[in-house]
């Protein structure tokens, strides 16, 4: 863990990379010490049909949400929310400078009793 999910607007697809939004956040969340790096997982979400504000279709939203086992601080993951959101902000500062554009981001804890898991991720990290 943590999961991260973005769900955006259509019309960001001409104006924004969300593949390299994706990478810029993974990365950043790798640089997190309470988040392993194996358990890492940013995907990203098209809202093909989506009506915002006064419904003028030049709006677009990024609604971000980082999913993660509880049990972590509140001051860690408050801290862990603010990078997040800030890596997010600078990366589409441009796009913020220039069209309407919402960008939300917010984190869940998981209830580990509710969510099991299993994999072989790190079984093959540095195998390539």
């Amino acid at each position: 863990m943590p999961h991260i999910t973005l769900e955006y607007s259509a019309n960001l697809e001409e104006g924004v990379d969300i593949q390299a939004l994706c990478e810029h956040l993974r990365a950043e969340a790798a640089t997190i010490e309470t988040f392993p790096m194996p358990g890492l997982r940013v995907r990203a979400l098209k809202a093909e049909h989506y009506s915002i504000a006064d419904g003028n279709p030049k709006h677009a939203f990024i609604d971000i949400c980082v999913r993660l086992r509880a049990g972590r601080p509140m001051e860690v993951k408050r801290d862990a929310t603010q990078r997040l959101f800030d890596a997010a902000k600078a990366f589409l500062a441009p796009v913020l400078a220039k069209r309407s554009l919402a960008l939300s981001l917010e984190m869940r804890d998981i209830d580990p009793d509710l969510s099991p898991k299993t994999g072989t991720i790190r079984d093959h990290l540095g195998n390539d």
